[in-house]
């Protein structure tokens, strides 16, 4: 997923680690709520970490965890004991912190006496902010040290740090508290059978500006999160499942990706999608671009927004450090991130070979749900810087292939969503040498060629709809010449620089099924390779075939399970008509989101499940992650048969559950203007509430070439 992941890393969190989420900010800390510096610990605002360490000590001694309850993904519970005095196990005084998450954080602490006799206590919380860059913390190396400065007054403490022209401040606002320099402490006594509570805010301060408040109102009154949350869940869907459990993953799902919603800071009405916490609480192109596609059937406005706003950021220079070039969408958004550590020195780095042809292709999905035309007009324009880049830049030799080379030796070595130093490798294990042509990154430039015909067709310019088909045309051709290997039975996962087929059998040609670009006489056999014994662990399709050179089952792209990839095979096996693999790696997922609380992570390890009988994590995985929280509703879309084509007229429903999953009714669901009812009972769908002039059709929508030929048909007409 990441610009940055896999070449060096923080290290994984310790087991019962707990982070919290809400929009650009994010908490981690242990399972007693305390946070320790010199780890990966802290809480994050804008990448910049406020605070480095939080801990509370009751007279003297620190919390015994308990329990950690996740109650929202912005909010937690955490329960703990305080040692007795006389070194008795059990003890009177049970601590517990509600923390939440917004601009800082909220923290009401409470002591509960359950002895006979009042408990006088000392309460304190030491504070430490070390306002380090987010990625000075993932790489576990902090470079800066600030000069700081205390000053405490009352039950107030500020910390400010100042390195070279940059200033921050993080106020501690402890009401009823004393403040010192290090910490604030409550000195009271908890009556017998009672209880004590206190609030503690930490928010960012604006250097000599005013503070910002950590709005909270009355006791019972809901938060600025929890109205966030609010109007997100009147907006999205309303489901029942027969199969409850899948029914709690559903949630937890749409919980996930309304606290991975972030604002464009230029245009607050434009929401978009944080790529995923900890790490990566910012815009991404591919990541965001990828979850808000697969998050239609929920809130299409997700993927409006996110066009919208990479749509402002798209290259218009050429500028060798960042990798930006007119046209090319980024790679990442950072905020306030030193210049000597963010990739390519600034805080938009452009080094990756997809997100501008997934721009256009996924642009085309979001025109056919019904958006006004003039919204989906502004946009043509970028859609054509788009397509200019990936003709001027993104295939430099003029092969007919999109390839990529880093332009300086700070960028990512591999650029495609497998872009780990080791990603891209050949069956015997030998790293691949740029310049690297993806077998589906060919697979997105088609469907961008396919989508700009589309649009083309819409408006009426039958000629720009003609030489967009014949481009994608001439594309596929090549492609199944040049990237097949006849002796494999499947497709290379990319060109060398010396053109030669990457020989090794990856994930990657599930995603070449999706966009349309196999032949379909070779579909049988990628399908057969994808489920194989080699291929699917029976958690999922593995990134990388166990008897390749490379395959290692806990690495991150080269043998391990990735939901988001596992939701894209299945979606192109649909497209190919292969329903029953579509339904295995459907319940593989969703069963292994069981042992997680309903949450699927970034990824898990590639283990067999004959060799565990549980999905195995990974030490590093990012939780909550956009396109992972998004996986369910892309395999439930995927099995629903669900296609959308508001501009003609037509709703696609052909329903394949298996018959573990029960029964689906699903209403509020947004189509177009409008709201719609969806029941689903074996193979049966009926929709109510379609906008008017709207259609339901039953079975398998037209293939997109077929469609893009009937619109010729009409046009020409």
């Amino acid at each position: 997923m990441s610009g940055w992941n896999a070449d060096t890393a923080a290290g994984p969190l310790e087991p019962g680690s707990m982070t919290l989420v809400e929009g650009s900010s994010f908490c981690i800390s242990s399972r007693n709520g305390d946070i320790y510096p010199g780890g990966p610990h802290g809480v994050f605002y804008e990448d910049t970490r406020i605070l480095s360490g939080w801990t509370l000590t009751v007279n003297g001694e620190r919390v015994e965890p308990l329990a950690a309850k996740l109650r929202e993904p912005y909010r937690a519970l955490f329960t703990g004991r305080v040692r007795a005095a006389d070194g008795h196990a059990d003890t009177p005084l049970i601590v517990e912190r509600l923390r939440e998450v917004g601009v800082g954080i909220l923290e009401r602490i409470t002591l509960h006496n359950y002895s006979p006799i009042p408990t006088r206590c000392m309460v304190t919380l030491n504070v430490s902010a070390d306002f380090a860059d987010l990625f000075e913390v993932k790489e576990a190396r902090i470079q800066r040290r600030w000069d700081e400065s205390r000053a405490a007054s009352g039950n107030m403490l500020t910390i400010a740090a100042s390195w070279e022209d940059v200033r921050k401040d993080v106020i501690i606002s402890a009401p009823g508290a004393e403040a010192s320099p290090e910490a604030v402490t409550y000195r009271i006594v908890v009556p017998p059978h009672g209880l004590w509570s206190a609030r503690v805010s930490i928010t960012p301060g604006d250097g000599p500006g005013p503070v910002p408040q950590f709005i909270r109102p009355g006791e019972d009154q809901p938060t600025p999160r929890d109205l966030r949350r609010q109007e997100w869940v009147a907006r999205i869907p309303v489901l029942e499942m027969g199969n409850r459990s899948i029914e709690r993953t559903l949630r937890r799902s749409y919980d996930d990706l309304g606290a991975l919603r972030i604002e464009d800071p230029a245009h607050p009405e434009r929401i978009v999608v944080a790529a995923g916490a900890p790490w990566f609480m910012t815009l991404f192109g591919r990541d965001s671009l990828w979850a808000s596609l697969m998050a239609l059937p929920v809130d299409p406005s997700l993927a409006f927004g996110t066009l919208q706003t990479l749509a402002e950021h798209q290259g218009t220079a050429v500028d060798v450090m960042s990798e930006e070039e007119p046209g090319k969408i980024l790679h990442e958004v950072r905020f306030g991130v030193s210049s000597g550590l963010a990739l390519g020195g600034k805080s938009a780095y452009y080094g990756s070979v997809d997100a501008t042809p997934l721009f256009v292709a996924l642009f085309g999905e979001v025109s056919r749900w019904g958006f006004a035309a003039e919204a989906v007009a502004s946009l043509l324009p970028h859609v054509d810087r788009a397509l200019d880049w990936i003709r001027d830049y993104g295939d430099k030799d003029g092969d007919g292939f999109v390839e990529y080379a880093r332009l300086n030796d700070r960028g990512l070595i591999h650029q495609g969503w497998k872009d780990s130093w080791d990603g891209i490798n050949f069956a015997d294990g030998r790293l691949a040498e740029p310049p690297i042509a993806l077998c589906e990154v060919q697979a997105y430039v088609y469907g961008a060629y396919l989508s700009r015909s589309w649009l083309a067709y819409d408006a009426g310019d039958v000629a720009l709809a003609a030489e967009y088909r014949d481009l994608a045309a001439k594309l596929k051709e090549r492609f199944n010449a040049e990237f097949w290997l006849p002796g494999r039975g499947y497709y290379a996962v990319a060109l060398d620089g010396k053109k030669r087929p990457v020989d090794a059998c990856t994930s990657n040609m599930g995603h070449c099924l999706l966009f349309g670009i196999v032949d379909d006489d070779k579909a049988p056999l990628v399908a057969e390779r994808l489920m194989s014994d080699e291929m699917f662990s029976g958690w999922g399709v593995r990134t990388l075939a166990s008897d390749m050179g490379a395959y290692n089952p806990v690495s991150y792209h080269n043998g391990s399970v990735w939901p988001h990839d596992n939701a894209i095979i299945a979606a192109g096996l649909l497209r190919y008509g292969y329903k029953e693999h579509v339904q295995r790696i459907s319940t593989a997922l969703l069963e292994a989101a069981e042992f997680s609380q309903g949450r699927l992570p970034e990824l898990f390890c590639g283990f067999s499940r004959e060799h565990f009988d549980e999905p195995i994590p990974y030490p590093t995985a990012c939780s909550p992650q956009a396109w992972a929280a998004t996986t369910p509703i892309m395999l439930i879309k995927t099995l629903m048969g669900y296609y959308a084509d508001v501009a003609r007229g037509a709703l696609w429903m052909d329903p394949a559950f298996p018959e573990s999953y029960g029964d689906l009714h699903i209403t509020n669901a947004p189509m177009a203007d409008g709201r719609i009812t969806i029941d689903i009972s074996g193979t049966n769908a009926l929709v109510t509430g379609l906008p008017a002039g709207m259609q339901l059709h039953h079975g398998i929508r037209p293939r997109a070439t077929e469609l893009a030929e009937r619109a010729k048909r009409v046009k020409s007409t």
